[in-house]
């Protein structure tokens, strides 16, 4: 299980956070010091990342930024279900795949985030019977990770099922008012079919 918060912070509250969870303690007052956050983490054997969003990488120091400091990623929006399936069956990966590519370029590791969540969903797939939702869900994550196989070094399959708060209750979902409690075992079965290779999370907050 990954338990973290949501991806949609500045790049600097990735920074701040993935920072304290990580335990990554800044190298200074010594000669052997690293120059940048994330060659201090691979110097302990970590990784240091952030949340980056593709429209934010025309920015200069934004980039910069990005490109210095880190050596891993997770994209902010762009592989969410509204921006890789608006509609049913018709995939766009352009943004994301920008993050992809440049990541790549730099040799950092990349998350990718997420394939079934209750929220940013398009308006299709509110609509779906039960049959249909399961074809569409399963058909999702067979797509988006078909297209990034080998890339991906870690996947956050279902996003936030469960309640805000210590209830530990489930989520009001179309996935999970429909398919019911199985959903979560069967996105990961799916997920592991299509590959065998990346590590597969469970990703939640609060």
């Amino acid at each position: 299980m990954s338990i973290a918060p949501r991806a949609r912070g500045a790049l600097t509250l990735g920074l701040a956070v993935l920072l304290a969870s990580a335990g990554v303690t800044t190298l200074s007052g010594t000669a052997r010091a690293a120059t940048t956050l994330g060659a201090a983490a691979a110097e302990k054997g970590r990784y240091f990342g952030t949340a980056v969003a593709a429209f934010h990488l025309s920015e200069s120091a934004y980039a910069n930024t990005f490109d210095t400091e880190f050596n891993a990623v997770t994209p902010e929006n762009e592989m969410k279900w509204d921006a890789t399936e608006a509609n049913r069956g018709s995939f766009s990966f352009g943004a994301a795949d920008q993050i992809v590519s440049r990541a790549q370029g730099r040799g950092m590791k990349i998350r990718g985030h997420t394939l079934v969540w209750h929220s940013q969903l398009p308006g299709w797939v509110q609509g779906l019977g039960t049959a249909d939702l399961r074809n569409a869900m399963n058909n999702h994550i067979t797509q988006v990770m078909t297209h990034y196989k080998g890339k991906i070094y870690a996947w956050d399959v279902v996003n936030e099922a469960f309640q805000d708060g210590n209830s530990g209750a489930r989520r009001s979902s179309p996935f999970q008012d429909r398919l019911g409690n199985g959903f979560i075992e069967e996105a990961f079965r799916t997920a592991r079919s299509v590959d065998p290779a990346a590590k597969l999370c469970y990703n939640d907050y609060n």
